[in-house]
């Protein structure tokens, strides 16, 4: 199934128009930064059916998420959410939108996306498991190891326990 893609000023002069953007990033990323005009509804929720149709629906609806890969790989599945209203994909997402020089509504008191969160708490144990290795004892090399390995399992199973963790700590419970 091939959808039609859209730069950001189609999308843009689409939505001035009357057309509807839908952001199928999670809501935490969403709260973070969005299109202004934008309507959240995550992928998890149109991978589970729910349908869009109690948003205010506008011909045709153009879907995005962080940098395009999300739509792309689940256009079926958005089509379906959508049906019968033309659907649209925001070539590049709100990356590209950004990069044209488009507003985003951006709050930073929100929590940061909880994947960034797992890069940087695995990048952290790293070096600390390096650093710890040459300077007091070989065998804390494993650590560096250990969070490796990790990350080499959530990539193949696709369950992440360090995002599991991350996702409950007290810091990321959505600010409204």
């Amino acid at each position: 199934m091939i959808v039609k893609t859209v730069s950001p000023s189609e999308a843009q002069e689409l939505m001035n128009n009357g057309s509807t953007l839908i952001d199928i990033r999670e809501p935490a990323e969403f709260l973070r930064e969005h299109v202004p005009g934008a309507h959240s509804f995550p992928l998890s929720d149109i991978v589970l059916g729910k349908s869009i149709k109690n948003l205010p629906i506008q011909h045709p609806v153009i879907f995005h998420c962080l940098a395009g890969s999300r739509t792309t790989q689940n256009a079926e599945a958005l089509v379906r959410a959508a049906a019968p209203v033309p659907v649209l994909l925001l070539s590049g997402g709100i990356n590209a939108w950004k990069s044209a020089n488009l507003p985003t509504v951006e709050d930073k008191k929100q929590p940061l996306p909880i994947m960034r969160q797992v890069q940087i708490a695995a990048g952290t144990l790293i070096l600390i498991g390096i650093l710890m290795g040459y300077t007091i004892d070989t065998s804390l090399f494993l650590l560096s190891g250990f969070v490796g390995a990790g990350l080499l399992f959530a990539g193949i199973s696709g369950w992440c326990g360090m995002a599991i963790l991350l996702s409950n700590m007290p810091w990321n419970r959505i600010k409204k």
